[in-house]
């Protein structure tokens, strides 16, 4: 079974315990990658104390000797000491002349590697050049790994008397130990966290999709005389196949409520009413339409903000529900539209969610700021903003590449929003009509939108402006104060 054909509720469960396991996994890595770290840090510490050991053993030998302290006399006087030195601080002891020259070692027998009765010319001239007089030699031989360090021991007066070398074998099997032992209690605290995981995702992925159910739920209640086209997806999850079936029952009722108003004979007030309920009714059923097709398209089971981007689609279909349940309410009343909620928002955030609903990814949003604060009403803003973009996007011949360009700007007490297009742009003779009501150039439409946008920003206050030219395209400036 493909992926795409599972329930949400089941993809959701399935990223989060992914997500879990994958943590687990690189959580385990990092430690050990640290392990391995820690050992060598272990190994090159603990070779350093043994040399800072053993060399002020060495001197203490040296002090108490009755041999002249000179080069050519080391082996005399190391002859006993160096099987005590090498016993008591469990290294074997190597000795050499300032020519490389082996002097005494503490293994009569010594294996094939460190057998070499002089050092190399290499290991001499690193020594030699060092600030510290110290080198250290890393090797391999039959599968262990060895450390040799090499230094000068000195006199009393701390002239050089021969080269001390250590070799020390890398000796990792209790850290192993260490390494398994923290690996199983982390075994253990994985399994733990698993469970939990299991737990919360079964629980949040419930909690989503009862989200969605809800929304199928408010859209069965729809009852307004609109004719729209249904939804068509081919593939999708079973709580969205449950939502677009939903949608279109609606749009079935709709449609029957609107041949009721077409056979019926009222007057005129009430005629030109309902082209303006139908118009009203049409925007947030649009924004509807394009979430569910935005969700579908972009759905990530992957992605970290796949929980806050299902409440954003859940808020605007919610919002855009709403919206229609108040305006049928109005319509079968007899009353006006909605009354304008005003209240404090961001407009780049509302701007943002509104554009969020077309699928056309030649939309460029270049708000100024990340936070314009004004007052407005949420549903009455997204309307604007949508009827623009959407005008401007049907006004884009298919000749041309299309593309849409919304600003926001801050002008300290005012608001500023541009939409721009490059569409075919508006005659001349049409500019003084674009704001009419029943004015349109479109054969399908009613003339509504642009007179309403009108009206909503001049209710606040504000102002509407176009500049256009032929064959160009068209930029909308709406202002209105915060």
């Amino acid at each position: 079974m493909k992926f795409g054909k599972l329930s949400l509720r089941l993809r959701i469960f399935i990223a989060m315990i992914s997500l879990v396991l994958l943590a687990s996994i690189l959580i385990a890595l990092v430690a050990a990658y640290q392990y391995r770290e820690e050992t060598q840090d272990y190994h090159k510490q603990r070779l350093e104390r043994k040399e800072t050991s053993i060399k002020r053993h060495i001197n203490f030998v040296i002090r108490e000797t009755s041999f002249e302290v000179v080069p050519d006399k080391i082996p005399f006087i190391f002859k006993e000491e160096i099987y005590k030195i090498a016993d008591v601080h469990g290294l074997q002891v190597n000795l050499y002349d300032l020519e490389g020259t082996l002097l005494i070692s503490s293994k009569a027998a010594l294996p094939q590697d460190v057998k070499e009765k002089c050092l190399n010319a290499e290991v001499l001239n690193i020594l030699n050049s060092t600030v510290d007089h110290r080198y250290v030699q890393k090797r391999d031989v039959k599968g262990q790994s060895f450390r040799s360090s090499y230094t000068y021991i000195t006199d009393q007066k701390f002239k050089p008397l021969a080269i001390l070398n250590l070799p020390y074998l890398e000796n990792d099997d209790f850290l192993s130990r260490e390494l398994n032992e923290f690996f199983e209690r982390l075994g253990y605290a994985y399994l733990l966290m698993l469970i939990i995981a299991v737990f919360l995702a079964f629980l949040i992925s419930k909690y989503i999709t009862k989200s969605l159910k809800t929304i199928s739920e408010k859209i069965k209640q729809i009852r307004l005389e609109k004719r729209n086209e249904k939804i068509a997806i081919k593939s999708s999850s079973s709580e969205i196949d449950t939502l677009v079936k939903s949608y279109n029952s609606m749009i079935d009722e709709l449609e029957e409520s609107a041949v009721k108003l077409a056979r019926s004979e009222r007057e005129q007030a009430w005629r030109e009413m309902a082209k303006q309920v139908a118009h009203e009714i049409k925007n947030p059923l649009t924004p509807m339409r394009l979430t569910v097709q935005s969700f579908q398209r972009k759905f990530d089971p992957q992605d970290p903000d796949i929980i806050k981007k299902l409440d954003e689609y859940s808020k605007t279909l919610i919002q855009q529900i709403d919206t229609m349940s108040s305006i049928a309410s109005a319509f079968s009343n007899f009353a006006k539209m909605p009354a304008q909620q005003n209240e404090m928002l961001n407009v780049v955030k509302i701007i943002d969610l509104a554009l969020d609903i077309f699928n056309e990814d030649y939309i460029e949003f270049l708000p100024e700021k990340e936070e314009i604060i004004a007052k407005f009403d949420r549903t009455q803003l997204i309307r604007v903003v949508t009827n623009l973009v959407k005008n401007g996007i049907q006004a884009i011949p298919d000749t041309k590449q299309p593309k849409i360009v919304v600003q926001v700007l801050d002008l300290g007490t005012e608001v500023k929003i541009n939409i721009s297009d490059n569409g075919v742009g508006i005659s001349e003779e049409n500019l003084h009509k674009v704001f009419e009501p029943k004015f349109t150039t479109k054969s399908s439409g009613m003339g509504l939108g642009l007179a309403m946008v009108k009206n909503i920003v001049e209710t606040y206050k504000g102002t509407i402006t176009f500049v256009t030219q032929e064959n160009t395209g068209t930029t909308f400036t709406v202002s209105f104060p915060k």
